[in-house]
């Protein structure tokens, strides 16, 4: 099965990892220790709630005004 991961450098230094189809969140010092995490997270969540999943996820960018 193929789902989304969606990285970000975490303030306190690595990476958040997310998985929006499971919601399921972790971090790593690096971005394939995040990824890894994850994996393993999600793996585990899918034992007690499987999923099923109806087509890929789109991800996307957009833009807000910012203020002064």
């Amino acid at each position: 099965m193929e789902l989304t991961a969606i990285l970000t450098p975490a303030v306190e230094g690595g990476y958040v990892a997310l998985n929006p189809e499971t919601g399921t969140t972790t971090q790593g010092e690096s971005i394939e220790e995040a990824l890894a995490n994850l994996q393993e997270a999600t793996e585990l969540y899918l034992e007690e709630f499987p999923l099923t999943v109806t087509g890929r996820s789109l991800l996307t960018t957009f833009q807000v005004a910012t203020h002064a």
